[in-house]
């Protein structure tokens, strides 16, 4: 990652991920690239880029291949490393606006 940009961009995206509920999917095998970019309001290419981070990482799984299915696991997120830069990106709630994830 060499830019701030790209590391709000990732973390909106990773964010998103974190917090969607199966009751936001279109489909129960999880959100696509295109949904997914509406609701972080980023392009879909760049949306695509990050999901691969992510996948790299392990911590988003894919499924299908035309659309493919983005869904955040929980599980493997949890057994990063406590160093690694995307955990502490993805933990730092400071400027995260929960309002947009959660209805009180």
């Amino acid at each position: 990652m060499s830019t701030d940009s790209e590391d709000i961009e990732l973390k909106k995206v990773g964010l998103e991920l974190m917090f969607l509920t199966p009751e936001k999917y279109s489909n129960a095998d999880g959100i696509t690239a295109v949904e997914l970019a509406k609701r972080v309001d980023l392009p879909v290419e760049t949306v695509k880029k990050k999901l691969n981070i992510l996948k790299d990482k392990n911590i988003v799984r894919v499924k299908g291949i035309n659309p493919k299915y983005w869904l955040f696991d929980e599980y493997n997120f949890q057994r990063l490393d406590d160093d690694d830069e995307i955990f502490h990106l993805l933990c730092n709630f400071d400027d995260v606006d929960f309002d947009r994830f959660f209805t009180y």
